[in-house]
């Protein structure tokens, strides 16, 4: 019996639907191969990575210089600048399988920095040192450190080691502030990334769906 067909399509022998919905199947599951696995572990690329770097080192050379060994809050102030900076690392690797939890890792990362933010604080409010406001000529100085292109450790070097603590302190914590910003920036792009490519599971499902039409 033959098919009927419609006005401007054409039809497959065993299959009503017209030709248009199987090439776009097929296109489909052309774009899915690239995309099954995306690429991921570029974290080096990424700001938050880069000046969560310069705040871990910065931490270790703060803590070397103005915490005894002897205190708690050294290790921890060493750890949450650690998982600070590698929870954006694990992060960035765990995307391509999961952005549920690179989401997750990243949250992680913004609430380790938070803490550590909160760490220089505490020593800032205990030895009567100011945080610089948003118009302190050191505080102007240090945004343009930061619009610096492939600022590292050595761009800051200066403040982050000035033999004043007051100015190694504040140099940190606008680095952290910075950090936390762009954190939080990741956070919504990664949400709406999420809400419009979904998971592994959706490209998975939507692979098959397009190899079976094949």
């Amino acid at each position: 019996m033959a098919l009927a067909k419609t006005k401007g399509t054409k039809t497959t022998k065993d299959d009503p639907r017209p030709l248009a919905f199987f090439k776009s199947l097929s296109s489909l599951a052309q774009k899915s191969r690239k995309t099954f696995i995306p690429s991921h572990g570029g974290y080096k690329k990424l700001l938050s990575y880069q000046k969560a770097l310069v705040i871990f080192d910065g931490t270790i050379n703060f803590c070397d210089r103005f915490i005894e060994k002897r205190d708690r809050t050294r290790d921890q102030m060493i750890q949450a600048a650690r998982s600070g900076k590698q929870n954006i690392v694990e992060g960035s690797q765990a995307s391509g399988t999961s952005k549920e939890m690179e989401i997750k890792l990243t949250n992680v990362a913004r609430a380790s920095l938070e803490k550590l933010l909160e760490d220089y604080r505490d020593y800032m409010r205990n030895h009567d040192i100011t945080e610089w406001a948003k118009e302190h000529p050191h505080a102007r100085r240090l945004r343009e450190l930061n619009r610096t292109p492939d600022a590292d450790y050595e761009t800051f070097r200066k403040g982050i080691e000035h033999v004043d603590p007051a100015i190694c302190t504040n140099v940190i914590v606008g680095l952290i502030k910075v950090a936390c910003y762009l954190l939080d920036q990741q956070l919504r792009r990664l949400e709406q990334d999420f809400l419009k490519e979904g998971g592994l599971r959706e490209r998975m499902t939507r692979t098959r769906l397009a190899m079976r039409v094949r």
